[in-house]
């Protein structure tokens, strides 16, 4: 016979711990619950309504649902936000993007989850570094570093993968770093398109 946690302490104990988006490993933990419990109680409450199942091996609270930043952390790991989304939410760019875009050494994928889209772009191990954990009230989340994200994007221009941006804000960027960034994709094109945006802006 086994013993299933109730659930509202479960969703007390995981707001507490402010998980609210887990795998059945992480629940488990918590828990102290067997695989077979765990997948019971995961599957039982996602038709209670107490849960929601992101994709296979991911729960998130439908109460008290994550914010779609830390969706996208979750829900293709390892991954950090970066591209487009990043230099939006810092301002180098005017415009929110409908997708969230992240960084991942994994291969390249799309998820569509409640119409919103999560784009994962998949980026060598030695580029994939340069990010922080953002905390935003309850939130938190992995996000690229501003010069970061700007190289990132960069990067996939000159592959001819995303358009080119015109209305990108770099004056407030460390050129330094993000020629630091740039030379971890070990691509020359990276590095003279860094320099000609910088030449056309005025900087240094």
């Amino acid at each position: 016979m086994y013993t299933l946690p109730k659930p509202l302490l479960v969703r007390e104990e995981l707001l507490q711990r402010k998980l609210r988006i887990f795998t059945p490993l992480e629940f488990g933990r918590v828990f102290h619950t067997s695989s077979y419990t765990t997948k019971y109680f995961l599957e039982q409450q996602v038709h209670e309504g107490l849960l929601t199942r992101l994709k296979r091996g991911v729960y998130a609270l439908k109460t008290d649902l994550p914010s779609e930043e830390e969706i996208a952390n979750k829900l293709y790991m390892p991954s950090y936000i970066s591209f487009e989304y990043a230099l939006a939410y810092y301002n180098l760019i005017p415009e929110m993007p409908y997708t969230i875009t992240s960084a991942t050494t994994k291969p390249t994928r799309l998820f569509t989850l409640q119409e919103k889209a999560f784009s994962y772009r998949s980026i060598k191990e030695e580029a994939y570094t340069g990010y922080s954990l953002q905390k935003v009230g309850e939130r938190q989340f992995l996000i690229a570093e501003p010069e970061k994200a700007l190289v990132d994007y960069l990067y996939f221009m000159v592959l001819g993968k995303v358009g080119r941006n015109d209305r990108l804000i770099v004056s407030t960027l460390k050129k330094e770093r993000i020629l630091f960034y740039a030379s971890l994709y070990n691509r020359e094109k990276l590095i003279q398109e860094v320099e000609r945006m910088y030449a056309h802006t005025g900087t240094n």
